[in-house]
């Protein structure tokens, strides 16, 4: 045998058991590990890491959708607070009064008005006809289901379907409406109630004229 086998021999043993050295490493951490409970750990703590991160996202989202809740009813607000002043407070209608109301119902996630809704906006349509000066709230309603952002926008479809019709069908001018949602937020029957959702899904309307003529 000659010298450079001798060296590659002794290198490769070298080399081996170099390598079997990390393997013993490898199994005597990984066998820690386990009889430790540290793997356990580390995977709780990314479950905990991931809840977290989870959590933080849900109440970022929460915050997004209460802040636009508040937005909408804020603007809400103000829409009715416009309808007050132009009737009661303005000048030229301190003498106005209710001299109509009616309302009308809608189906489940409907806005489309129905034979038995075009009756009741006639009739409004004609009180406005006949009172050349007056104006006409109409304000929309939903049930309960649903979130509130959506209601308030389902309700303000309903509405705005009412105030539609008595433009095209009538003519009225759209100065003399006002259009006002307030989603699901003021029923006017309670969920024991029955048929309550049906009495809920409605657009109310009042007209306002000049008792003094």
């Amino acid at each position: 045998m000659d010298v450079l086998t001798v060296s590659a021999d002794k290198s490769k043993e070298r080399v081996s058991g170099m390598k079997g050295t990390q393997l013993i490493l490898i199994l005597v951490l990984a066998v820690a590990m386990v009889g430790c409970g540290v793997k356990q750990s580390y995977v709780d703590q990314q479950i905990q890491q991931s809840e977290s991160r989870m959590n933080a996202k849900i109440n970022t989202a929460k915050a997004d959708t209460d802040q636009e809740i508040a937005k909408l009813r804020e603007l809400a607000d103000k829409l009715s607070s416009r309808v007050d002043m132009a009737v009661n407070e303005a000048k030229g209608f301190e003498n106005y009064q209710v001299i109509w109301s009616g309302e009308i119902n809608f189906e489940f996630d409907s806005w489309d008005v129905t034979d038995a809704a075009a009756m009741v906006l006639n009739e409004a349509g004609e009180v406005m006809e006949q009172n050349p000066s007056s104006l006409i709230e109409i304000a929309g309603h939903t049930d309960r289901t649903g979130n509130a952002k959506y209601n308030l926008m389902l309700g303000e479809k309903r509405a705005e379907a009412a105030k539609r019709y008595l433009a095209d069908r009538f003519g009225t001018s759209l100065y003399r409406m006002f259009v006002i949602s307030y989603g699901k937020e003021r029923p006017v029957a309670m969920p024991d109630e029955r048929g309550s959702a049906s009495k809920n899904r409605r657009v109310t309307l009042k007209i306002w004229g000049n008792m003094r003529g």
